[in-house]
Formats: structure tokens, sequence, C-alpha cells
């Protein structure tokens, strides 16, 4: 008699729990996406590169420098003075150095406004999934998993939702 209840509460269960999941509505958010495709994403992006044009051409003109200063000290039939290459081979140091400091300070610079961007997309897209989950009644929204079915992923209505906030 213990058997029987036991396997009638069992398949109860069973069938409980299944029903449960037949009414859980699930969406998934490529997060990758998002961050690159999202009209915030894409703004942030164009900001950036704005902001950080001039100290890249500085940068270019500072190699193309040290490119023509290595040449000329390069270069064996150069009539130079031994006090002028000594001159050249110190300015080149220097300039090595100066173009690396800038080079390390720049790309400092740059994943900090990257990360300041990231963050700022991050926070509006999980407030438009938050908002999607409420209005379409998700029991739960997964971001950045291996695998998920096309049918739940709802990356695109986050994409649009970010473009609509402007």
């Amino acid at each position: 008699m213990k058997v029987r209840a036991f396997s009638v509460l069992a398949l109860i269960l069973m069938g409980a729990s299944q029903l449960a999941l037949a009414e859980t509505k699930i969406g998934f958010v490529n997060t990758e996406r998002v961050m690159r495709e999202s009209a915030p994403a894409v703004r942030g992006q164009q900001r950036i590169e704005k902001e950080f044009s001039k100290r890249d051409q500085e940068l270019q003109r500072m190699a193309k420098e040290l490119e023509a200063l290595q040449k000329e000290l390069g270069n064996e039939n150069s009539k130079m003075s031994a006090t002028e290459r000594q001159k050249k081979d110190r300015s080149l140091g220097e300039l090595g150095r100066e173009f690396q400091r800038k080079q390390r300070e720049m790309r400092e610079d740059l994943n900090q406004r990257r990360n300041e961007e990231m963050a700022a997309i991050i926070e509006a897209a999980n407030k438009a999934i938050k908002q999607i989950a409420e209005a379409e009644k998700f029991d739960v929204i997964f971001q950045d998993v291996v695998y998920a079915n096309p049918r739940i992923d709802i990356t695109d209505k986050v994409i649009k939702a970010l473009a609509d906030a402007k």
C-alpha cells in the first residue's frame, strides 16, 4: 500500500513540475550583440574615437619622426660628425621614451573610457531588459549562455528598446 501511495505521489509531483515548466516564460539576451549593435554602443564608440583622434594623430606623427630619425642614424653614408651623431642618438632615445609614455597613457585612458561607456550601456540594457520582462511577463531572462534557442532570444527587442530610449 505504501509503495502504491508513493508512486501516485511521485506521478502527481512530476505532473505538477511539468505543468510549472510549461507555464514558465524564458528569454535570452546576447550581451555581446547589445554591446556591439545597440545605438548607445555605436554612439559611445563614436564619442571615444572623436575624443582620442587628436592623441592618435600625435602618436602617428611621433612614430614617423622616430622612423625618420632611425633611418638617418642607420645610414652609413651619412656625413655626420661624431657629436652630431651622438646628439641625434640621444634625441632618438628621448623621443622613443616620450612616444612609449604617451602610448601607454593613451592606452590606459582609452581602456578607462571604454569601461565607462560599457558600464553606462550595461545599465541601460539591464533597465530595458527589466522593462521587457515585466511587460511581456517573463519569468527569467538569461544573459551570456553557451546555447539558447533563437525562439527565446529577445536581443533584438533590447536593441530596439535602447534605440528608442536615446
